[in-house]
């Protein structure tokens, strides 16, 4: 006599991955829809709805849950988007680095181009709170690695908090590459929270020179805080030029809108 098996259910980190990549495609989710996805009751989707929103990841809406806009996609989620343009960005962050020079990293997968560009550099110091940009920098040749103090959000892969602004002002930095949530039709780098905002004008403020760094997706995008001292950055790399209003806007900011090629 046989026995049919019965598929194991999803662990619930898996459910997590699932709705999450649910929510970045439709919008929304409902919790009767996904109870008989993943063959569970409706109270373990409640569960796994409350954890999500617990750690900023959704709203919960009645009979599900809902995109937080005010978040910026996940790092995974982002590392896809505009790839050569990213690359040609970081090719032209990396122009302006001079050998023996300290350099402060923001998190983001623009600033990892800017990393990946590093190659022919020697005697670099870099300091970051991007967990991808410190194990890349830490297999460089002749690169000594600070990774910046703080608590680890999930969502950027990258540390954040009290710790990680303290920390910031303890370098003497000559380059900042810094990332940003839009390129608002106003001409500024706007973020999506307010630590992030704070950490941005902290590096802005560490630097000798910073340099924001932005993919033409971001053009254009209105997220809800201003960088404070946006406009004390030398410049903004972009991989193609922006709207010509945009653009005018910059201009009468103050920093230097420097176009990559080759994007």
């Amino acid at each position: 006599m046989s026995t049919m098996r019965v598929s194991p259910r999803p662990l619930a980190p898996r459910r997590h991955d699932e709705i999450l990549k649910r929510l970045a495609a439709d919008g929304s989710v409902g919790v009767s829809e996904l109870a008989e996805f993943f063959g569970v009751s409706r109270e373990t989707i409640r569960r796994d709805l409350k954890q999500l929103a617990d750690r900023g990841r959704l709203d919960i809406v009645h009979g599900g849950a809902a995109r937080r806009e005010s978040l910026e996609p996940a790092l995974d989620q982002r590392a896809s988007e505009n790839a050569e343009g990213k690359a040609a960005i970081g090719r032209a962050a990396a122009a302006l680095v001079e050998d023996g020079m300290v350099l402060l990293f923001d998190s983001g997968t623009t600033t990892l181009a800017v990393a990946h560009a590093l190659g022919g550099h020697r005697n670099l110091t870099i300091c970051t709170g991007s967990l991808a940009i410190a194990q890349l920098a830490c297999r460089m040749p002749d690169t000594r690695v600070h990774l910046l103090g703080g608590e680890v959000d999930p969502n950027e892969e990258a540390t954040v908090g009290v710790d990680t602004l303290e920390a910031i002002g303890r370098f003497r930095v000559d380059l900042a590459f810094v990332g940003g949530g839009g390129l608002s039709p106003d001409g500024e780098v706007t973020d999506y929270t307010r630590a992030g905002a704070e950490q941005r004008s902290r590096m802005i403020a560490a630097a000798g020179r910073a340099y924001f760094v932005v993919d033409r997706s971001k053009f254009g995008l209105l997220t809800p805080l201003r960088i404070p001292h946006f406009e004390a950055a030398a410049g903004v790399i972009v991989d193609t030029a922006p709207p010509a209003a945009i653009g005018e806007a910059l201009a009468r900011k103050g920093p230097r809108l420097i176009v990559a090629r080759g994007a």
